[in-house]
């Protein structure tokens, strides 16, 4: 071959070599250029200028979650609500005892004074006084014997009182029967006329000065004439009432005679439970 035509064919396929690997290499060069780039931006977005103040942020916001809202403004509302429920607390209280105390000195000195000392005898021979009574709730009602109507309904009441009484309690209750007919109801009379009614039922009678003066004790009407004789033609007439008596022997209510049975029968439950919670005990 021509030597001439041999360089020239060199050339040639030299400057196509050339020309296919140049992209290539440019492109190798671009690439290059991009990872440079991208690790460049790496390495200053993780760089140590901004890592403490993330710390320093993260720190602020664990402190204040464990804070939370107790501020010093939120300590001294804290304290002055305490105070002032701790005052209005022990206020209240107090106002609740002093109505406690006025509660128990009304019912001990806004009752009416109805019971005292007395001497009496009772249907079987024997003596009773007022201090027979203590220790015991009392129901006590005035009559006489010769009384054709009023006073054996309200025994009979006294009676079924007494009964109900005793379901709930057992002998709870003292049912007392005073005449108010000295000259006509001498205890073998009274024990005769009580044998109709409850068998607790407890007669007494006395003198004519010792009724009168039971009479005025528990302010019952008495109307019996001094000089009356057991044959002798007058009227009787007295208070148509029975007495509630608590165990210290001191006057609680009086039941006349629109009060039915368990008008009486709940009262006397409200009393032996206020009773029974001041004084631990029902009797």
């Amino acid at each position: 071959m021509n030597p001439l035509l041999r360089v020239s064919l060199f050339r040639a396929h030299h400057s196509r070599a050339l020309t296919a690997a140049a992209p290539q290499s440019s492109t190798a060069l671009r690439t290059t250029s991009r990872i440079g780039r991208s690790a460049g931006k790496r390495h200053y977005s993780t760089s140590g200028s901004d890592s403490p103040k993330r710390q320093q942020t993260a720190s602020g916001a664990r402190d204040r979650a464990a804070v939370g809202v107790f501020t010093p403004k939120a300590a001294v509302i804290f304290v002055l609500t305490s105070v002032g429920l701790y005052f209005y607390f022990n206020y209240e209280k107090q106002k609740l005892q002093e109505q406690k105390k006025k509660e128990l000195e009304s019912r001990k000195w806004g009752k009416a004074a109805v019971g005292g000392p007395f001497t009496l005898t009772t249907h079987t021979g024997a003596p009773f006084t007022e201090k027979d009574l203590l220790g015991k709730w009392s129901l006590v009602y005035f009559g006489f014997t010769n009384c054709p109507d009023i006073c054996p309904e309200e025994l009979d009441k006294m009676t079924e009182v007494v009964i109900e009484l005793d379901k709930s309690y057992g002998p709870i209750a003292q049912p007392v029967f005073i005449s108010v007919d000295p000259a006509r109801d001498p205890p073998p009379q009274v024990a005769i006329y009580l044998r109709d009614f409850h068998p607790r039922l407890v007669g007494l009678s006395g003198t004519y000065e010792q009724t009168r003066a039971v009479c005025k004790t528990y302010r019952v009407y008495f109307s019996t004439p001094k000089d009356a004789t057991p044959d002798g033609d007058y009227l009787v007439d007295h208070s148509i009432y029975f007495y509630l008596m608590n165990p210290e022997g001191e006057f609680v209510e009086a039941f006349g005679k629109s009060s039915t049975v368990q008008d009486v029968v709940t009262r006397v439950q409200e009393e032996v439970a206020q009773w029974e919670k001041e004084k631990g005990k029902r009797t």
